[in-house]
């Protein structure tokens, strides 16, 4: 064996010797979170797509004990053929329309206004953007909700002196009135986000677009805005994400309004079925279906966004 082939060999081993002390850290510092998934999501999931191929049957008149039996897919028809869900869906994608771009523009929009310092007493503007993210969303809500009330808000009482009568929670107003909600509660989240991301665009690029007699305006949207795409994409897939678990809001107001009935979201439907009707295989099929749902929306639009990216990257 010549003297490379040994010195090769041993350099090979003295590699390898190395690689397996940093594996075995790296295994020991992802333990914890590979835990957490498995008893988070993985158990849960898991227990969902197991409820969805059974059902509850009493035994006898409803006295004894009641049994579980295989139903197979018959939980997923009922949901799919269910006009309730479909109607819930529908609902949902109507909030998406709508709530999606009022929030990820507003946010971009306060995000660029921080950015280009013309807002003083920056950090203090940050944090009141932020505060309401910090109120849990059953506060928010209430606190809505009291806003929304006639007879009793501030807002309807004030606008009826300017003869305008507005029901925030009437049929045609409720869908606009949780939106507003979800904004106010979301928009400083997603300006911090959006601002973090436009303090790592590289200050040289701003200044030659200031010297090519690029405005503030041109700046934001020829060169900020590109440079933090992958941001935008992020705010767009939490915020789709959140839309689709609309949950809170909804479910306080239905309290108030007969505009919103117990299944008016995907996520009150699984509550009904599970807490109100106890059919727990009807549930846990709803839910793995919207997970489904969640999981491919959010598939086809980074797959979407990583191919406009490399067309115009081409």
């Amino acid at each position: 064996m010549s003297a490379t082939t040994m010195t090769r060999d041993a350099a090979s081993d003295t590699v390898t010797a190395g690689r397996r002390p940093r594996a075995r850290a790296c295994a020991l510092l992802m333990t914890p979170f590979f835990v957490l998934m498995a008893v988070v999501f993985i158990a849960p999931l898991v227990t969902a797509v197991w409820l969805s191929f059974f059902t509850q049957d009493n035994a006898g008149l409803g006295f004894g004990e009641p049994e579980q039996a295989f139903v197979g897919l018959r939980s997923y028809a009922a949901v799919f053929t269910d006009p309730t869900f479909m109607n819930s869906l529908a609902l949902i994608l109507v909030f998406c329309l709508v709530y999606i771009p009022v929030v990820t523009v507003g946010a971009l929009l306060l995000a660029l206004l921080l950015d280009t310092g013309v807002a003083r007493l920056r950090p203090f503007l940050q944090l009141g953007l932020f505060l309401p993210h910090a109120v849990p969303g059953i506060i928010a809500a209430i606190i809505w909700l009291y806003l929304y009330t006639p007879g009793i808000s501030p807002i309807t009482r004030a606008l009826a002196g300017l003869d305008l009568e507005v029901n925030f929670l009437g049929v045609s107003m409720v869908i606009p009135a949780i939106v507003n909600i979800a904004v106010w509660t979301s928009l400083g989240y997603y300006s911090v986000i959006f601002y973090a991301a436009l303090q790592a665009v590289p200050r040289e690029v701003l200044e030659a677009a200031r010297v090519d007699g690029a405005g503030a305006v041109l700046t934001s949207v020829l060169v900020k805005i590109p440079m933090i795409r992958s941001s935008v994409v992020m705010v767009l897939l939490f915020s789709m994400i959140w839309t689709l678990q609309l949950f809170t809001e909804p479910m306080l107001l239905s309290q108030a309004t007969p505009a919103i009935n117990s299944r008016f979201s995907p996520s009150m439907y699984i509550y009904d079925a599970a807490f109100t009707r106890n059919n727990y295989g009807l549930a846990a099929a709803a839910s793995v279906v919207l997970m489904v749902a969640t999981m491919l929306l959010s598939y086809g639009m980074t797959r979407l966004t990583g191919r406009l990216q490399r067309q115009e990257a081409s």
